[in-house]
């Protein structure tokens, strides 16, 4: 399985960031799979930010549940993430992932990463 992130490079503080993961050699609706999204601001460590499951539920961290928004298109086999109202602190290299149980960090595929600015 492959995972590519796709979005903007650069947004300004107080927009709506949009970020795509295209998922190819599998499918979003495989039973049992986890689809994530994770960042890692400079300087820190990795941060889980949320979830859809196989059947399209999803799962947000708390402390960006008022922010952030997860969908999917299985047509394109591809899930967004959606976070709004961005600042500086948002600022991070974004991955999308896959693991088999909701809150590890034992992600079975990951993508490379998109890095994402927030800058006015």
């Amino acid at each position: 399985v492959q995972l590519q992130e796709s979005g903007p490079g650069l947004v300004k503080p107080s927009q709506t960031l949009s970020l795509t993961c295209t998922v190819s050699g599998g499918s979003i609706t495989t039973n049992s799979y986890y689809w994530n999204w994770i960042r890692r601001p400079p300087g820190k460590g990795l941060e889980w930010m949320g979830a859809i499951t196989d059947s399209g539920s999803t799962y947000i961290s708390p402390s960006l549940k008022s922010r952030a928004s997860i969908s999917r298109d299985t047509v394109k086999n591809q899930f967004t993430l959606q976070l709004t109202s961005v600042t500086p602190e948002d600022t991070a290299v974004y991955y999308c992932a896959i693991n088999s149980r909701l809150g590890s960090t034992a992600y079975v595929y990951r993508g490379q990463g998109t890095q994402v600015t927030v800058s006015s």
